[in-house]
């Protein structure tokens, strides 16, 4: 998966919050009877809430729980109708949130704080990658043992514009490396031994596989920047109109993330009609090497998508240190206790 942070979904929302309908007042209330002892029906339930959500890129394991939980009725059982809109490039996630086009949408951490130094409403409410899958992937022969070693010879395929690839940049200034733009597969890197690339952990170091090659991968977490990735953001406007709903809609997303991994393979086979570049063993092999990056010692204590303040505030000050913001802002100008600051 290649350019994730710049390929992002153009898409449009209409949010219907559809009632019962009206009911005289002489009518009998539930389980009474009419005037002649005939028993009455009981009024219509609420109709479901419509929303959407709005990915940054098209059907795959990094959305599998988003899938299966409208595949599980996680989404009904909630109250909710929810409609999953698949991406690629196209129009950013964080200014169709925040202008309301869409109820929620998906974002990374960098992304988002980003969007709120440039005036947009966004806010972070369920993060599904704890460990951020952004990497470099090296052949094994050339026997590199991290990035920096990665980093020290040959050329290296990097898009601009990217916040750890600038981190990289200030840490390791690319002195010895060339770099060259990333432009999506893996071709280049199977025709060249010194060859090294970004990769997304699900996608790119599979296919190299697939095909052959042997690629070791490093994530660039390791290197001290880490930003939640696939988080569900909203609008503070939203949360301020529709608490309940959000909430609802996160416990559903968690609900979703639960079923999607114990057990991908009903929601792959969903995806894989969305999604037909992708093959059914890629679907498995990817949900595979996930899961550890989504189910941590963290989650497991505090649940599926926890967050943390601190984490946010740091990766605040990393943006800063990067140029990428003006100045970090106050957590509590974006971060909701109800999913992040109660919970540390």
């Amino acid at each position: 998966m290649s350019g994730r942070l710049l390929k992002l979904l153009g898409c449009a929302v209409l949010l219907v919050a559809a009632g019962a309908c009206s009911r005289q007042k002489e009518e009998p209330k539930q389980g009474s009877q009419s005037a002649t002892g005939a028993s009455t029906a009981p009024p219509k339930a609420d109709a479901p809430a419509k929303v959407r959500l709005a990915l940054n890129w098209v059907p795959e394991p990094e959305f599998g729980g988003f899938y299966a939980a409208r595949e599980s009725g996680a989404f009904s059982r909630h109250g909710l109708e929810a409609e999953i809109l698949g991406g690629g490039a196209g129009a950013p996630v964080p200014q169709m949130v925040a202008t309301g086009k869409v109820e929620f949408g998906i974002s990374g951490a960098d992304e988002l704080l980003v969007a709120r130094a440039r005036g947009l409403d966004v806010i972070p409410l369920f993060a599904v990658y704890q460990t951020s899958p952004h990497a470099i992937m090296a052949h094994a022969s050339r026997g590199a043992k991290n990035i920096e070693d990665v980093l020290s010879s040959g050329t290296v395929a990097l898009e601009p514009g990217l916040s750890y690839v600038a981190f990289l940049k200030k840490k390791y200034s690319f002195d010895k490396v060339k770099v060259v733009p990333y432009d999506g597969g893996v071709a280049r890197f199977l025709a060249d031994k010194d060859f090294a690339q970004q990769c997304f952990v699900t996608a790119e170091p599979i296919a190299a596989k697939r095909q052959g090659a042997t690629p070791t991968v490093f994530l660039v977490a390791e290197e001290g920047f880490n930003p939640y990735l696939a988080v569900v953001i909203t609008r503070r406007q939203y949360w301020k109109e529709q608490p309940e709903r959000v909430k609802s809609f996160v416990a559903a997303v968690r609900e979703g993330w639960r079923t999607y991994l114990d057990n991908a393979g009903p929601t792959n086979a969903v995806m894989g009609k969305l999604n037909t570049t992708m093959d059914a063993e890629t679907f498995a092999e990817g949900a595979e090497a996930q899961k550890p990056l989504i189910e941590t010692e963290e989650t497991r204590a505090r649940g599926l998508g926890t967050m943390n303040r601190q984490r946010w505030e740091q990766l605040s000050q990393q943006l800063v240190e990067l140029d990428l913001i003006e100045k970090a802002p106050a957590a509590d100008e974006f971060l909701l206790p109800e999913f992040t600051g109660s919970r540390d």
